[in-house]
């Protein structure tokens, strides 16, 4: 019962986190917008999200297994409530370095909480049965899921909030009921979750486990390829070209996402094997290459873009979603647990790195050759996370 409530506990936490994740990010790219930036100025707002992610998520689960996971995850929380309230200072204070610098923090925040949220899951299973692994399996798919499609709902809200009132009181209702679930939070979860009874090492920070390092460098891969069309590319795009408004394209994303949030949820039960292995996500990669070229290819043959886009990226965010869950769930499934925290935050370290990636080679590639490009190489990525999972063993040996 102790477990049960646990799991919700943590649940509703990164879900009201994930929520003030998307919302912050909606504020911010519309607000920006109203004051004349441009859409690549904004998207460099973002660039010390992603990076201060890296660093975080490296240094984070060694910081897990030391002080308790229950722990890292409050720390997030305080650190997005002040990152939510230093953007409520009058607009003339609003610089692109200090926007950046808030958002660096709402990065750290972020991964500390994405960090322990996924990690702890691992506590709540007792033994290495088929059972407990499909348990496994269903807790990580709807805990990953699940955030996806509240940050979708987040972009929602953002909007909303930007609509009923000013950027400031948006902040600050958003900080408010983020503080409020902190609070329940503490009071609920124990104090020594995660805490590891040696002292974990700094000198663990990075995996020595094969199976470890090979998914880590397949996740980087895999998440380049969302990004380098996804943050950058395909919204300009959308309004440059197409000329859909920036509700329409704010919509799209929020709905795209959400999507991508339920497939991520139900994986367990679209996927005929209930068990996935590292091999899973080799053809699942496979499969997903095929649709960025075919999108790329449809483009340069003059088919009209609308439709291809939104058929073509349903079928992307299917595919993508179904890998993605395997993924998070191999990586807890394949840690110990005195060292799920440490390992948990290699993997997104590396998850947090493809991101960066994926975000720059978006706005170079853009500029530069146009969005088919940034869809050949969102090909060429996953390839190559596709031949990296050649190397991940069916039945690795946990660390």
């Amino acid at each position: 019962m102790n477990m049960l409530r646990n799991y919700a506990t943590i649940t509703a936490g990164y879900w009201a986190f994930t929520l003030t994740d998307g919302a912050i990010r909606m504020l911010v790219v519309l607000y920006f917008h109203q004051l004349g930036y441009t859409p690549l100025a904004i998207a460099s707002l973002f660039l010390f999200y992603e990076f201060f992610g890296i660093v975080t998520n490296l240094v984070g689960g060694w910081l897990g297994a030391r002080i308790g996971l229950n722990k890292t995850m409050h720390i997030g929380m305080i650190v997005q409530i002040g990152a939510l309230l230093m953007l409520t200072v009058p607009t003339e204070y609003l610089t692109v370095a200090y926007v950046m610098l808030a958002q660096a923090l709402s990065g750290v925040a972020k991964d500390l909480n994405k960090m322990s949220a996924k990690a702890s899951i691992k506590l709540f299973v007792t033994d290495g049965s088929k059972a407990a692994s499909s348990k496994l399996f269903m807790w990580v798919a709807i805990l990953t899921g699940s955030k996806n499609t509240l940050k979708g709902i987040g972009y929602f809200l953002g909007g909303l909030l930007l609509a009923l009132y000013d950027f400031q009181h948006a902040l600050y209702i958003l900080a408010s009921g983020l503080s409020l679930v902190l609070i329940f939070t503490w009071a609920l979860l124990p104090n020594e979750l995660g805490k590891t009874q040696h002292k974990a090492k700094f000198s663990r920070l990075f995996s020595n486990t094969a199976a470890i390092n090979w998914l880590a460098t397949a996740r980087f891969f895999l998440f380049g390829s969302r990004d380098v069309w996804f943050v950058v590319a395909l919204p300009v795009y959308l309004s440059t070209t197409l000329n859909w408004s920036h509700q329409q394209t704010g919509a799209f994303f929020a709905l795209w996402v959400i999507g991508y949030g339920i497939i991520q949820t139900i994986a367990p039960k679209l996927l005929i094997n209930r068990h996935p292995n590292g091999q899973t996500t080799q053809w699942l990669a496979w499969l997903l290459m095929l649709f960025p070229a075919a999108i790329a290819l449809a483009l340069g043959q003059g088919l009209d873009p609308t439709p291809t886009l939104i058929i073509g990226l349903g079928f992307f965010a299917l595919i993508f979603a179904l890998n993605s869950a395997v993924h998070s769930y191999l990586i807890v499934e394949w840690s110990d647990r005195n060292n799920v925290s440490m390992n948990v935050g290699f993997y997104y370290m590396a998850n947090a790195g493809g991101r960066l990636t994926g975000t720059i080679l978006s706005g170079l590639i853009f500029q530069y050759y146009g969005l088919a490009c940034c869809l050949i190489a969102s090909s060429v990525l996953i390839s190559a996370a596709a031949i990296t999972s050649i190397k991940l063993p069916s039945e690795p040996t946990p660390q």
